[in-house]
């Protein structure tokens, strides 16, 4: 039952928002009564946070994937991306859920999935570019900002809407990679 929950709200918090979707709402499209849904969860406030760890799990997991079967930073960087961009829509948009929807939740819920999202998520992209820079493979730049970077290239394709303009193909990640890695001007100016 708490998985048929987190499904449903999972879908239901990407098409309505946070303060969009009521308990109601939920019990209706889960077939059980408000009481069953705070059985499972203290609050909506608690099953939003749910939703966002589910995805943090899945986040980290994929990242590990990468660090460990990527050596080079560039690969580890293209692979990373192309990875998120063949998720399901739906799962990338609970990214995009995540940060537009975490000023709805109280102080503490918000301080601890930053915490959690800083930890399994976005610390990991900076080791990634921390190694490349130590290896010589990446410019000496700052990390932080080359992951917010890598992520604001990527945020368009967490709307599923705008993932229809120009579908997230294979083809597209290894674009998105190149601009990101080594940017729009040729290799000779002169040349261009």
């Amino acid at each position: 039952m708490r998985h048929e929950i987190l499904t449903a709200a999972r879908a239901l918090f990407i098409s309505q928002g946070y303060r969009g979707l009521s308990m109601s709402v939920l019990a209706r499209a889960v077939g059980v009564s408000k009481a069953a849904l705070y059985y499972h969860f203290q609050d909506k406030e608690e099953l939003f946070l749910e939703v966002l760890n589910e995805l943090l799990e899945e986040i980290e997991i994929l990242v590990d994937q990468v660090i460990a079967n990527e050596s080079d930073s560039r690969v580890q960087i293209r692979a990373l991306v192309v990875l998120i961009l063949a998720w399901p829509a739906n799962q990338r948009s609970v990214i995009r859920l995540a940060s537009q929807e975490m000023f709805q939740l109280g102080p503490k819920a918000r301080q601890k999935f930053d915490r959690l999202y800083h930890e399994k998520f976005i610390s990991k992209i900076q080791g990634i570019l921390e190694r490349g820079i130590q290896a010589g493979e990446l410019r000496p730049i700052d990390p932080s900002l080359a992951t917010w970077a890598l992520l604001g290239m990527m945020y368009p394709y967490f709307y599923p809407a705008h993932a229809a303009e120009i579908p997230p193909t294979s083809m597209v990640a290894d674009q998105l990679t190149r601009i990101y890695l080594d940017g729009l001007a040729v290799s000779n100016p002169s040349a261009g």
